[in-house]
């Protein structure tokens, strides 16, 4: 049995760095010897992975967005290709990021031992990449339950390790501490907007939320808002779209759980964040908007009825969904305004929230997939 001396990680998008850098700081717990590098972010670089390139500028929305940053992603393959075969990694982690890690997969052919962890959503659109996954990638490491059960019936080799924000998503500081250095007020009703982590996301999908909000503002008394910036984005992205709008936000970096802690109700881009609001268990609403021609190449695709995590996990709509053309000012504030003053809504929606929680499997969850990894490393290598 070789010894396991070098593994390569590849991410692209800040919560698949987020993921990434949780997985490398497990890992590196389990086996302190092994070195790790690869393609990644701050989280992954603060756990002990030495980054080739950063992530910052990799995140894209819908074809047309990849069609506009081709000769990027070229470059990234080709840098990753020769990294690899100047280091020989024992074997590559493909996390998230399926449109690039995908081709890549193709591109390593099956010389190293792949393994994908965070998995593409192919139960949800574009289930033809599972040939893919199956010819390609010899590991699958997933976070939900009904994922193992989805690849079992293509007898790809996976196991479910449960999902590791339960371990990451926690408060850093006292309620009362926040709203003090905020300068922010115990008494009134807050609002926290969480617009995404990609420069798109915020350039379509805030100046949805601030309509919303400004709408709330006007129709209920004793309201604040603040928003959780993304580490990975400029302050001049928030500025320039908050600066068009007449309401008072606290734009807070880097402590999107604190600002959840302290949140009565969220309005937050689908994607990771929505687990992240659920394992806090604040009620919210999903708001998701792209440009028309991205909408109209993805919607076919999607052959699921929700587009948020928590309602898919849920099996059943558990928190509204304001999706294109629906994503309208007006109808969010006007349920939003219906659900903060329906206490027994609001109570309905937590306990919802904490049955999803239950589901996304036990806390150890990143432990659990870095064993899973290595395990399975030291049969095959």
């Amino acid at each position: 049995m070789a010894e396991i001396k070098h593994i390569f990680i590849i991410c692209g998008e800040a919560s698949g760095d987020l993921h990434a850098g949780s997985l490398v700081k497990r890992i590196l717990e389990i086996s302190p010897g092994i070195r790790i590098s690869g393609i990644g972010g701050a989280f992954m670089r603060q756990s002990g992975a030495n980054i080739y390139r950063d992530i910052k500028d990799l995140a894209v929305i819908g074809l047309f967005d990849v069609l506009k940053n081709l000769p990027k992603f070229f470059s990234l393959q080709k840098l990753i290709l020769k990294k690899i075969k100047e280091e020989k990694p024992d074997a590559i982690i493909l996390v998230d990021f399926s449109g690039f890690n995908l081709r890549l997969a193709r591109k390593i052919n099956k010389t190293l031992p792949v393994i994908y962890y965070v998995s593409p959503q192919v139960w949800a659109s574009r289930p033809g990449r599972v040939k893919t996954i199956k010819e390609y990638i010899h590991k699958m490491v997933v976070l939900f339950k009904f994922e193992e059960e989805f690849y079992k019936r293509y007898g790809i080799d996976v196991t479910f390790a449960g999902h590791p924000l339960l371990d990451i998503v926690r408060p850093t500081m006292d309620r009362k501490e926040f709203l003090n250095e905020f300068g922010l007020l115990e008494l009134k009703t807050t609002i926290a907007l969480l617009p995404g982590s990609r420069k798109q996301e915020i350039k379509n999908i805030l100046p949805v939320m601030l309509e919303a909000s400004i709408l709330i503002n006007k129709n209920m008394a004793n309201v604040q808002f603040v928003l959780a910036k993304s580490l990975q984005l400029d302050l001049d992205i928030y500025n320039c779209i908050i600066s068009r709008a007449n309401i008072d936000l606290k734009i807070i970096e880097g402590k999107t759980y604190d600002c959840l802690n302290i949140a009565d109700f969220c309005l937050v881009a689908s994607g990771t964040a929505t687990l992240e609001t659920a394992i806090m268990q604040r009620p919210f609403a999903v708001i998701y908007k792209m440009s028309l021609l991205n909408y109209f190449l993805y919607r076919p695709q999607v052959k699921i009825p929700y587009i948020g995590m928590v309602n898919i996990v849920a099996g059943r709509k558990i928190v509204p969904e304001f999706i294109q053309f629906k994503a309208h000012p007006k109808k969010i504030s006007e349920q939003v305004l219906e659900i903060l003053q329906n206490p027994g809504r609001i109570e309905q929606m937590k306990n919802d929230l904490t049955l999803v929680k239950a589901l996304l499997g036990e806390k150890g969850a990143g432990h659990a997939a870095a064993q899973i990894i290595i395990d399975f490393l030291k049969k095959v290598i």
